[in-house]
């Protein structure tokens, strides 16, 4: 199967085999990863490409797509989004859509964490997209927005002990608190998030992107009239 994410500034894109026994956890086939904030579109379909290609598979061989679903900007989400959906349209497959935090999680917890892990990505405009997740990822409150101190400032409610994405190490000061890797979702997270649905067939619900907060754009307003005058 196929897994995309592009809530954060890594575009990943990666092939992944999930067997029917549950004890297995997913194997990577073929993952193509590139940091650029800016490139989501140009640089998604490629690393799709290059995937399939190393891991020996066609898209017609693909029998599920999993997408990360944010949080995440606005313009960088919905490319991934619209990606899975057009695929998994037009090779008629399922489309399975996974909160990324999730998936941070999901791997972030093969660490000794003994206390609850918080995950946090860069939001832009000074804030962090985050959720708290107890030792065996799962999710406990979230995923919001919000500035980091004020999140800084909810640490001794939610139990913390360590961190993990991309704004853990930004603000690795401010929340005193020991970083663990990934950064960004990877497939076989992404995959590992999904797999009861996946192992046992359940149709997938309609993807909704996490985005939190509203886009910048708006509808342009009524016309204003000006005197000749």
């Amino acid at each position: 199967m196929l897994a995309l994410d592009t809530a954060t500034p890594a575009v990943t894109a990666g092939v992944v085999e999930l067997t029917a026994a549950s004890a297995d956890p997913p194997t990577v086939r073929a993952v193509r990863i590139t940091q650029d904030a800016r490139k989501h579109a140009e640089l998604l379909m490629p690393g799709v490409l290059a995937a399939c290609a190393e891991a020996g598979v066609a898209l017609t061989d693909l029998d599920a797509i999993v997408t990360g679903t944010g949080p995440g900007p606005f313009t960088g989400l919905r490319v991934g989004m619209v990606t899975a959906a057009a695929l998994g349209d037009a090779l008629d497959v399922p489309v399975h859509g996974v909160c990324s935090l999730d998936a941070i999680a999901a791997e972030a917890v093969d660490a000794p964490v003994t206390g609850n892990l918080l995950v946090l990505t860069d939001a832009r405009r000074r804030e962090v997209y985050w959720a708290a997740y107890d030792r065996r990822a799962r999710r406990l409150t979230g995923p919001h927005v919000e500035a980091p101190a004020a999140l800084a400032a909810r640490l001794p409610e939610l139990g913390a002990e360590a961190a993990a994405g991309g704004a853990a190490e930004v603000h690795a000061g401010l929340l005193e608190l020991p970083v663990l890797a990934p950064a960004a979702p990877s497939p076989a997270a992404l995959v590992a998030v999904a797999a009861d649905a996946l192992r046992s067939g359940t149709a997938p619900e309609p993807l909704q992107p996490l985005y939190l907060r509203r886009p910048d754009a708006v509808e342009p307003g009524a016309r204003k009239w000006v005197s000749a005058g």
